[in-house]
C-alpha cells in the first residue's frame, strides 16, 4: 500500500518535472534568440523571457475551476497535453510572436499544475508523510531544472544556429510519457467524496493506498466534512478564510522576491558578469541545478521531522547571508569562484527552505471545499511576482549594478524572516481536517 501511494504521488509529481524543465530551458535559448531576433530589452523581457510566466499567471488564476469541476486527475492529463504542444510549437516557431504564443501555452500548464498536483498529493497522503510526498513535487521541479541545464549544455553545438530549437523541443518526450502515465492514477478520494458526493468510488480509491479499515475510517471523516459544508456557498474570499489567504499570499510573494527566478532564468548572463566565459557560465549553471537537487533531497528528509516553519527559518537566514555576500563580492571585485560559491549557498538555502515548503504549505492550509481555489490564489500570487521579476530582469541585469540588485533581494528576505517568526504557524503531523479546524474559525 505504501509503495502504491508513493508511486501515485510520484507520477503526479512528474508535472513538477515538466514545470521545472519548461520554465528554465529558456535560459539556454536566451542569447541565441537575441542574436536571431534583434529586439529591445523590454521586448525581449516581455515576449521571449516572461511570456511563459504570464501563461502561468493565467493558468494559476483559471486552474482552480477545472481542478474542481473535471477533477485533479483529468486536469493533470490536460496539462500534459499543453506541455507537449508547447514544446513542439516553440521549437518550430518562425518568428517571435508565434514563439511567445507557444511559450504561453506551456505557461498555462505550469500554472495549472501548481494547483492540481499539490492538491492531489495532499489529498491522498497521511499526516505523517504529507510533507515528504508533497516535496516530491518540488523535487521534480528542481530535477527538471537540472535536466534542462544539462540538456542545454549537451545540445549546445548540436545543430549550429538551431541548437535552441532542440533545447526547447526535447521537452515533448517527457510530456508525452507523463500524460500516458497519468491515465493509471486513481482520482482523488477527497474530490470524489466532497465535491462529487460519490463515497462508493472514494472508498475504492482509498483502498488502493490503505487497508479497508483505515479507508472506512478516512471516508467517515470526509463524509462529516462533506455534510458540514453541504449547502454553504461562501467563496474563497469569505471572512473566515482570511488568515490562510494572508499566509498563502505572503509565502508566495517572498518566494519570488528572494530573486530565485531571476537567478535561474538569467544564470548564464549573471555568471558571465561574475567573470566566467560563455561556455563556463553555461556549465556553471549546471552546478546550480545540482545543488538545488541535493538540498531539495535534504528538505524532503527534514520537512516531516523538523516541520515547515523550522525549515523556513533556516532558509531565511541562508538567504540573507548569501544574498548580501554576493552583493559584497560584486562590489569589491572578488573572483568569480567566490561569487559562484555564494550563489550556490543561496540556491541551497532556497531548496531546503522556501523551495521545499511553499507548495506543501499552501496545499495544507485551505479546507477541502475550497482547496483548489486557495491553491489558485497562492499560485497566482507566486506567478504574478515571478512574471514581474523576470519581465524586469532583462532591464535589471543591464541597467543596475549586480551589487544593488542582490542587496535589494537580501533586504526583502529580512522581511521574510520577520514573517516566519511573527506569523507563520506549524502544520506538520496534523490531518487536513485538523488544520481546517485550526485555521477556519
Amino acid at each position: 500500500m505504501k509503495i502504491r501511494l508513493f508511486y501515485y504521488a510520484l507520477v503526479v509529481a512528474l508535472a513538477g518535472f515538466l514545470f521545472g524543465f519548461d520554465t528554465v530551458v529558456i535560459s539556454g535559448a536566451n542569447m541565441p534568440i537575441k542574436a536571431l531576433w534583434p529586439m529591445s530589452d523590454w521586448f525581449h523581457g516581455t515576449f521571449i523571457m516572461s511570456m511563459a510566466l504570464w501563461g502561468t499567471v493565467a493558468g494559476a488564476l483559471l486552474g482552480g475551476y477545472p481542478t474542481d469541476i473535471l477533477g485533479r486527475k483529468n486536469t493533470l492529463i490536460v496539462i500534459g497535453v499543453l506541455y507537449f504542444v508547447s514544446a513542439l510549437g516553440s521549437a518550430i516557431a518562425a518568428e517571435p510572436y508565434i514563439f511567445s504564443f507557444y511559450r504561453f501555452i506551456g505557461g498555462l500548464g505550469v500554472g495549472a499544475s501548481s494547483i492540481a498536483a499539490p492538491a492531489y498529493i495532499s489529498e491522498i497522503s497521511r499526516p505523517d508523510n504529507r510533507g515528504k510526498l508533497g516535496v516530491l513535487y518540488q523535487f521534480n521541479i528542481v530535477l527538471g531544472i537540472l535536466i534542462a541545464y544539462l540538456s542545454n549544455y549537451f545540445l549546445k553545438g548540436f545543430d549550429g544556429a538551431n541548437d535552441w530549437r532542440w533545447m526547447l523541443g526535447v521537452e515533448a518526450i517527457p510530456a508525452l510519457c507523463y500524460t500516458v502515465l497519468m491515465f493509471g492514477v486513481p482520482r482523488s478520494p477527497r474530490w470524489l467524496a466532497i465535491h462529487k458526493g460519490n463515497e462508493k468510488q472514494a472508498l475504492k480509491a482509498l483502498e488502493k493506498t490503505c487497508g479497508r479499515e483505515e479507508a472506512v475510517r478516512m471516508l467517515g471523516v470526509m463524509h462529516d466534512d462533506h455534510v458540514r459544508n453541504t449547502g454553504t456557498t461562501e467563496t474563497i474570499f469569505a471572512k473566515k478564510y482570511r488568515f490562510p489567504l494572508v499566509l498563502a499570499f505572503l509565502i508566495a510573494v517572498f518566494n519570488q522576491f528572494s530573486g530565485i527566478n531571476f537567478i535561474l532564468y538569467y544564470a548564464p548572463e549573471i555568471l558571465q558578469k561574475a567573470g566566467f566565459g560563455s561556455s563556463e557560465s553555461l556549465f556553471s549553471s549546471v552546478s546550480i541545478g545540482v545543488v538545488n537537487l541535493v538540498f531539495t533531497f535534504l528538505g524532503m528528509y527534514l520537512i516531516d521531522r523538523m516541520g515547515r516553519r523550522q525549515l523556513m527559518l533556516f532558509g531565511s537566514a541562508g538567504y540573507i547571508i548569501s544574498l548580501f555576500s554576493v552583493a559584497l563580492c560584486f562590489y569589491t571585485g572578488a573572483s568569480a569562484i567566490y561569487k559562484l560559491v555564494f550563489i550556490l549557498l543561496f540556491i541551497a538555502s532556497h531548496a531546503v527552505g522556501q523551495g521545499s515548503v511553499i507548495w506543501v504549505f499552501i496545499s495544507e492550509i485551505f479546507p477541502s471545499k475550497v482547496r483548489a481555489y486557495g491553491q489558485s490564489w497562492g499560485s497566482a500570487t507566486h506567478w504574478v511576482c515571478a512574471s514581474l521579476v523576470t519581465l524586469f530582469g532583462a532591464v535589471l541585469i543591464n541597467k543596475f549594478s549586480p551589487e544593488v540588485v542582490f542587496s535589494v533581494f537580501g533586504g526583502l528576505m529580512v522581511l521574510q524572516l520577520l514573517f516566519v517568526i511573527r506569523l507563520m504557524p506549524e502544520t506538520k503531523g496534523k490531518s487536513l481536517e485538523e488544520l481546517e479546524e485550526q485555521f477556519i474559525k
